[in-house]
């Protein structure tokens, strides 16, 4: 069965180009029926005998001629013998393709016949025939979809028709549905599949109370309502399409301007875009008014290291074009396109004419920046002017530490302002201080990696006790590498100058320590960047000093507070070193509140870049013999899978109208795949597992639905509902399916245990998102601010490749819901990152769920559930006051969405007692009840 009717025309045309022929008249001498076909079914027989491996290539007919193989390449060029596939591999030209591959290889004569044969046209009867019938295929998903009857079933677990099919299913297998859920269990299974945060206690009770007929259907129209809906079903798209906030690769630079695109999809969420629109705006958006919504195409990995050998480049720009393509494919259509750059899919209907028909819709996009265009209105002129006077406030604000630092500095007495730092020797005085080891705390620098050339510790009679002659051993946290003259073991050699240095691996930072072999009684320090003068950079200019007698607690003895400001280059933080730590903790708090006004501002007044790529118009597009840059063959026009029909575009068509015309092939609602794929992605993410289970591959290789006319009603009724994805959300949370209780039932795990069939509501683990989201809401300290520039969880040192540190104090920049986190490729947070975090690589259409000590590590012992545990048990003592078992009930209110048992109470109130309510407050968060949706 075709998947799509085309012209025989179309058709023709689309197989004379996949397969080299042309109409070039030459009189026949050699006659294929009596010559050629015997001779090149002999040949296959060689290839194809009982005992051989079977090839994807058979030449036994003219049907299987000009099928070809998987290589893609045309089996033969009419008129071109010599450069004909065929003939390449019975002459052996290349010694890794011959045929046959075992056995007596055609003769001289044989391959003069077959040559002769091609450079006379390559005649065959019946060509016609073949090439009218097209490519065809019969696999499920590439069929129209037609909507299928409702089973008819009588039943009060019926509630719409996703019940009947399911239902029907259940009762050819004799299995039967579970209750439903309790209402407990129901808003909070609600929230948290469609929210990602569980209810309040109050959203709660209210429901509970409701005894109207429509009380859950109201709450289902609540939470899809709710701007965090957009927040929550964002983050299954970014991870579909592959999204971060950084390049990847080895220099892994930030792309600060990417979240637009992630608020344009919470946006696209929340105003339930059609999706078909949804599709078009990723794709074309720049020539629909919607510039940030082209993030999709670019929202990959991207090299920026380009290399000098062309070979190499050529290559980084082919990765590039099949990231668009793969993952259009996959995101779209549930299709791998991506399989046939180097030959035809070995799997589904795709030829590698069609991959680069793709490649050239692509060939115009670029990675990069571009003004984000927007229109302002009456209300975007008041926010602009509003936006304004909160810069000038937080700046003043600014400005108002510096004024104290500097007050502080000129109140100090001339002389006890040491004199700044300098490049060749800087001493420090303190009091005798009994020391085992001194420790070297670097907190800026004037450039780059800081340098030490000689670290010397003096005791009381004036003894360098740091020298490694000494018995003095040195430790860093990490040390340049590939540099002879500036390791470690320079710290303490007692040779100066740059030749006999140490450099840190940190730009901007590091620490070094010397461990005495005893304790010293030390009252001074002698360090520099180079004693020898010849090298000023890399200097040390904000630092501190600490000694330990006992190798475990420090003590500060020296830094540079109370020095001069340096006299090179200025050190924007220096005024910080007269600040107490809070004061800091206020000014980076401040730091980042102008840098998002800013981007605010930014994006209302049309001076914002969005990361969305850029668009010119691309060179002709070839297909490449097994995927070689350098090995061009025929050229193709932008198109679609020829299975489907074509776009017919020419092969210079204008760069944006490829993008649009692709993109309306894929929105159309004749397309078999769309609707099937993201009504499939809907049900996954509602159900833990989709109607398919491969969510982004409907091809021969996927698995096949479970409940086939299920899928195909809902994506009728997707398409007929105007590609409202809340409309089918709506739905399946209104079903008895969704409600049903999740409560295991001995016939149902016997029968189907992986509950494919849908007996009860499966169980499952949250994702870290949500995870540390619900931490953040039950303990109070989640800021719902939305949209705008991305929070944090790794330290960033800038330099050409960029260097990330997990963070290890957490406040209030970071208490935002995790879908605005700055997502770094290649890297992920210390704490949540373990719970299969993608890394941004990759696109990831079903998450993995492990189970491994270092989760339960991270959530006993980390110190943002130790600081949000305190929180907890902060609230609870205001909301619940001082008695242990309204706190209990309280606490399970918070956390769970009910209140506890007489036996938890008992349980939780000795807890209290005897371990203190912080340490209670840090169990909850390690309970399976809030870790998983029931």
């Amino acid at each position: 069965m075709s998947a799509k009717t085309s012209s025989p025309i179309a058709i023709a045309s689309a197989v004379l180009l996949v397969f080299g022929l042309n109409a070039r008249a030459v009189s026949p001498t050699v006659d294929f029926q009596e010559q050629i076909q015997p001779l090149l079914a002999e040949h296959c027989q060689k290839c194809h005998g009982p005992d051989k491996q079977k090839s994807k290539l058979r030449l036994d007919s003219p049907k299987n001629i000009l099928k070809g193989g998987e290589s893609g390449e045309p089996i033969f060029l009419p008129g071109h013998s010599a450069e004909s596939h065929l003939v390449k591999l019975v002459t052996g030209a290349d010694p890794d393709e011959v045929m046959p591959k075992e056995g007596k290889r055609l003769t001289a004569d044989e391959i003069g016949l077959l040559k002769a044969w091609i450079d006379q046209g390559a005649k065959m009867p019946g060509v016609e025939t073949v090439v009218a019938e097209g490519i065809t295929t019969d696999h499920w998903s590439f069929q129209p979809v037609k909507r299928p009857p409702v089973p008819a079933i009588n039943s009060p677990a019926v509630a719409n028709a996703i019940d009947a099919f399911v239902l029907d299913r259940l009762n050819q297998k004799g299995l039967t549905p579970s209750p439903v859920a309790s209402r407990e269990t129901l808003i909070r299974r609600l929230y948290l599949v469609m929210l990602g945060l569980p209810p309040t206690p109050e959203d709660v009770d209210a429901f509970v109370r409701d005894k109207s007929p429509d009380a859950y259907r109201d709450l289902v129209d609540r939470v899809l309502a709710s701007s965090h809906y957009g927040e929550r079903w964002a983050r299954h798209w970014l991870d579909v399409v592959r999204y971060a906030d950084s390049n990847g690769f080895e220099t892994n630079r930030e792309r600060k301007n990417a979240y637009p695109y992630r608020d344009y999809v919470i946006k696209a969420f929340n105003d339930d875009k059609p999706y078909d629109q949804f599709i078009k705006e990723q794709l074309a958006g720049d020539a629909m008014g919607e510039d940030a919504a082209t993030g999709f195409l670019v929202a990959g990995p991207y090299d920026i290291v380009k290399s000098p050998d062309i070979s190499l480049t050529l290559m980084q720009r082919q990765n590039e074009l099949d990231d668009m393509i793969n993952t259009t494919g996959t995101a779209f259509l549930g299709l791998t396109l991506g399989c046939a750059r180097c030959h035809n899919h070995k799997f589904d209907p795709i030829l590698q004419k069609d991959y680069y028909s793709m490649q050239a819709v692509f060939a115009g996009v670029n990675h990069g920046e571009r003004p984000l265009r927007r229109k302002l209105d009456a209300d975007d002129a008041c926010n602009l002017a509003e936006l304004k006077k909160t810069l000038t406030a937080q700046k003043q604000g600014l400005e108002k530490y510096q004024k104290i630092s500097a007050e502080r500095l000129a109140k100090m007495p001339a002389d006890a302002q040491r004199p700044p730092v300098n490049s060749k020797l800087n001493e420090e005085r303190f009091t005798a201080t009994e020391a085992r080891a001194i420790r070297f705390t670097i907190l800026a620098t004037s450039s780059a990696e800081p340098c030490i050339d000689e670290l010397e510790v003096f005791d009381t009679n004036g003894v360098n006790v740091a020298l490694a002659s000494h018995g003095s051993v040195p430790t860093a946290s990490g040390t340049l590498p590939g540099y002879e003259i500036h390791k470690l073991k320079h710290l303490n050699d007692g040779l100066y100058g740059n030749s006999h240095s140490w450099i840190s691996d940190t730009s901007g930072g590091g620490w070094v320590a010397i461990t005495f072999p005893q304790v010293e009684q030390i009252d001074r320090i002698l360090w520099g960047r180079d004693r020898d003068e010849a090298f000023k950079d890399r200097v040390i200019t904000r630092y501190k000093i600490e000694a330990s007698s006992d190798l475990q607690s420090w003590n500060q003895i020296a830094s540079s507070d109370g020095r001069k400001p340096y006299e090179g280059k200025p050190d924007p933080d220096e005024f910080l070193a007269r600040l107490t730590d809070n004061e800091v903790a206020a000014v980076k708090q401040t730091r980042e509140q102008i840098r998002a006004t800013q981007a605010d501002i930014d994006t209302l007044t049309g001076n914002q870049q969005v990361w969305a790529g850029t668009f010119s118009q691309p060179d002709t597009t070839y297909r490449l013999y097994r995927g070689d840059p350098f090995a061009k063959r025929e050229p193709v026009a932008p198109d679609e899978p020829t299975v489907f029909g074509t776009l017919g575009l020419a092969q210079d068509a204008p760069e944006q109208s490829r993008r649009v015309k692709l993109a309306n092939w894929i929105a159309s609602q004749e397309n078999p795949l769309t609707a099937r794929v993201m009504v499939n992605r809907l049900w996954q993410y509602i159900f833990g597992n989709g109607i398919v289970a491969t969510a982004s591959d409907f091809g021969g290789n996927g698995v096949a639905p479970t409940h086939p006319e299920l899928l195909d009603w809902l994506a009728d009724e997707f398409v007929k509902g105007g590609w409202s994805i809340k409309h089918i959300q709506r739905l399946i949370l209104n079903s008895n399916t969704f409600r049903q209780s999740s409560q295991p039932q001995p016939e149902g795990l016997a029968r189907d245990a992986g509950d494919s069939l849908l007996w009860r509501f499966q169980p499952r683990r949250l994702e870290a998102e949500p995870i540390r989201d619900s931490i953040l809401a039950v303990s109070g300290a989640l800021d719902t601010r939305m949209g705008g520039p991305g929070f944090y969880l790794l330290d960033v040192q800038e330099e050409n490749v960029m260097h990330y540190f997990p963070k290890e104090k957490f406040g209030p920049l970071e208490f935002r819901r995790m879908i605005y986190l700055f997502k770094i490729r290649q890297e992920q947070d210390a704490i949540f990152g373990s719970f299969d975090c993608p890394d941004g690589n990759q696109v990831i259409p079903h998450r993995s769920r492990s189970n491994t000590p270092l989760q339960a590590l991270n959530l006993f012992n980390s110190q943002f559930v130790l600081q949000q545990a305190n929180f907890l048990a902060e609230r609870l003592r205001k909301e619940a006051g001082d008695d242990p078992k309204q706190q209990v009930t309280r606490a399970f209110e918070l956390a769970f969405a009910r209140r506890p048992d007489s036996f938890e109470t008992s349980v939780s109130t000795e807890m209290i007692h005897t371990d203190g309510l912080e340490s209670f407050c840090r169990a909850l968060y390690n309970t399976s009840e809030f870790l998983f949706v029931f």
